[in-house]
């Protein structure tokens, strides 16, 4: 990954300004559906998700619950959210940062796609600690991440956004440090979009 010129600060009010040209372009195809097979395997039936970056809910949210899992969607986002809560108006929605995420509760799954990897790497660190203590003993933690360590740009609607990642050594130690093991690890995956992905257990 190299060193861009996207900055960090400026992703929230992007996904504001974009939030409906977003939703429009973003793809139903459920690509991610074999990882979040996997991951809801590790759940208990119809057990608490944890969705940070929810966006509109499109696919992601609205396939755990199809599947019967209560989810939580919490987006930093409200033009996000407030399409979600169009599709959705009884589910449970909140507008928070997975910065200084403190919400008081524990999930037995969390999962940030497309999300986690707009922190940077100091904040991601910070982030997963938070994560490691929203979730409950056995919780599984899906995220999709960079295949390097470095800083990268990617396009939210025709504009440029900001991506970072650790090294997966960093995440690997950066989970046990937090009582989390790596469960699995799949850099730039043919069959997911090239999305690089991971996943992992509170112990």
């Amino acid at each position: 990954m190299d060193t861009i010129g996207a900055r960090p600060e400026d992703t929230r009010d992007i996904y504001e300004r974009k939030a409906a040209l977003y939703d429009a372009q973003r793809s139903r195809a459920l690509f991610e559906a074999r990882w979040l097979a996997r991951f809801a395997a590790c759940l208990p039936a119809g057990g608490r998700v944890l969705d940070l970056g929810c966006g509109a809910g499109e696919p992601i949210a609205s396939w755990f619950i199809a599947e019967g899992f209560d989810l939580t969607g919490v987006d930093f986002s409200s033009a996000m959210l407030d399409i979600a809560r169009t599709r959705w108006p009884q589910g449970d929605w909140r507008q928070a940062d997975m910065r200084d995420l403190d919400l008081g509760e524990s999930f037995d799954g969390i999962i940030a796609w497309n999300s986690f990897f707009h922190l940077t790497r100091e904040e991601q660190t910070d982030a997963i600690a938070r994560m490691a203590r929203h979730l409950k003993a056995g919780g599984s933690l899906l995220l999709t991440v960079g295949p390097r360590a470095g800083e990268a740009q990617g396009e939210v609607a025709g504009e440029p956004v900001y991506h970072a990642s650790l090294s997966p050594a960093d995440y690997a130690t950066c989970l046990e440090q937090n009582g989390m093991i790596l469960t699995g690890f799949l850099s730039e995956d043919a069959e997911t979009d090239r999305h690089t992905v991971l996943m992992a257990r509170k112990t």
